[in-house]
């Protein structure tokens, strides 16, 4: 007999656009219910993390929450006696490719009845995504949103103690949580969110929606993160907001990004990283900060977008072409050595052949290290999705190939120039093509691969250029 299903909350799309919200910074001291506590014990949760960083740290914070419950982690789903999907919503194949995995973990369902099954992030801010889940997967438990990933160990105890199907999307966002326990998939690099949310609405875009109005956490309470994540002797950290250089914007009290990101290079964590950045908010003092420090990485994500100024507006994206390549250039000015890439859109709707080529014109004269590149896709209830496309979907991914072989133009340049010279490495593991093979990333957020031993794994090493396979590298440790 299938479980009842019980709505708490679904998303409401006018919601989701307010931005007139207050919310509160909360310390709580986190309780187990006991009934969970109890059922917990000798379980296990595996969790799969689709989409971006601020995904991944989310998983990080719920499995630190299942962990404080009694579950324990397993990287095996059939061991698992938990399974969560937190899913993106950026792309329509992100989507796709979750529907499969739910559809995938039917088979174990009917071989372990008492597996939990729960859907979260993202893509289920949506309220024709719940429906379709709903309608199409009744061997999910639970289905929560973004707002209430904090609430996972109460939504859990429901499903378990009242034996039903729960979901329970809110559409405004709740406060900021701070003491949140973390299951950090790194011993050595760590994401620390600095703010949630986007207030830009760039008319292609989710994520305002799902991710709710911009909000900055306290200053000191990402400090005290940081010190805490140099005292346990981690090597990176990366800043994580939807809209990073917009932090402290919501304070109104002359708090920047830049101030923040000068105080986090000042505790001496040796990497310092951001994401991901909005050219509208990157000021000339947060340049000059980034410029002045060693240990934050002379790495700087930039989104394009387009380089065609009808489209920027059409996007919503509050710059032209011009405005663009002039931070560009400045910040190539003062940081020479600066490593500069991008994202960009092709094929948005109604984009002519001489609008594309505007975007290639841009990359030819930014030159950019790399370069992520997608066809565009419509994401339902914001304003692109709404305009009639006369593009066909052929002369889209012709355009798209145009601009990945001028990007590779420029990508292979640079790889070539790193041939020869020593780099510092912070390695992360064996190569996952070449297990023979250790890989880390570059300062400049290159990946090298180069022979050595495992003990050498989240340690920064010097590592000489010998190969360049344009978007990864072949390199010999140097023995000091």
């Amino acid at each position: 007999m299938a479980k009842k299903c019980e709505f708490k909350s679904l998303p409401d799309s006018n919601l989701e656009r307010r931005r007139n919200l207050s919310f509160d910074f909360l310390y709580p001291e986190f309780e187990v219910p006991k009934y969970l506590k109890e059922f917990a014990q000798g379980k296990k949760y595996f969790i799969f993390t689709f989409g971006c960083q601020a995904n991944h740290r989310d998983s990080e914070i719920m499995g630190g929450l299942l962990e404080k419950a009694g579950f324990s982690q397993t990287f095996s789903e059939k061991d698992a006696d938990l399974i969560i999907l937190n899913t993106c919503a950026v792309r329509e194949n992100a989507e796709q490719k979750v529907f499969g995995k739910i559809g995938n973990l039917l088979h174990l369902k009917k071989s372990k009845p008492e597996l939990l099954i729960g859907v979260c992030g993202c893509m289920v801010q949506q309220k024709h995504i719940i429906e379709y889940i709903n309608e199409k997967f009744k061997h999910v438990d639970l289905i929560f949103g973004t707002h209430n990933s904090t609430d996972l160990l109460l939504l859990l105890n429901d499903v378990i103690t009242k034996r039903i199907r729960l979901i329970d999307v809110k559409s405004i966002p709740g406060d900021i949580v701070e003491n949140l326990p973390s299951s950090r998939e790194s011993k050595f690099k760590a994401f620390v969110n600095i703010s949630y949310g986007c207030d830009k609405f760039c008319t292609y875009c989710i994520v305002p929606y799902t991710r709710g109005k911009e909000r900055s956490r306290k200053m000191k309470d990402i400090l005290d993160e940081v010190q805490e994540l140099k005292n346990n002797s981690y090597k990176e950290v990366t800043l994580l907001g939807q809209n990073v250089n917009a932090y402290g914007k919501d304070f109104n009290d002359g708090t920047t990004f830049a101030k923040l990101l000068e105080e986090v290079a000042k505790i001496g964590i040796p990497r310092v990283r951001f994401l991901t950045s909005h050219p509208w908010d990157f000021s000339s003092e947060l340049i000059e900060v980034i410029a002045k420090y060693d240990n934050i990485m002379k790495y700087i994500h930039l989104p394009v977008q387009s380089g065609s100024d009808e489209i920027l507006h059409l996007m919503g994206r509050r710059y032209t072409r011009d405005q663009y390549i002039a931070l560009a250039k400045e910040i190539k000015t003062k940081i020479p050595d600066v490593a500069l890439t991008t994202d960009i859109i092709v094929g948005f709707p109604n984009e002519t052949y001489e609008q594309f080529l505007d975007t290639v014109s841009l990359c030819r004269e930014v030159h950019y290290d790399s370069a992520f590149t997608f066809i565009y896709s419509p994401r339902n209830n914001t304003p692109a999705a709404k305009i009639k496309d006369n593009v066909p979907s052929a002369e889209k991914v012709k355009r798209f190939k145009e601009l990945v072989k001028a990007l590779e133009e420029d990508i292979t340049k640079h790889s070539e120039n790193m041939i020869g010279k020593v780099y510092d490495i912070l390695v992360e593991g064996p190569s996952e093509k070449n297990p023979e093979m250790l890989s880390g990333y570059t300062e400049k957020n290159k990946l090298v691969h180069f022979k050595g031993g495992i003990n050498l794994v989240g340690q920064i090493v010097k590592v000489k250029i010998l190969e360049s396979h344009t978007y990864s590298m072949i390199g010999e440790l140097v023995n000091e």
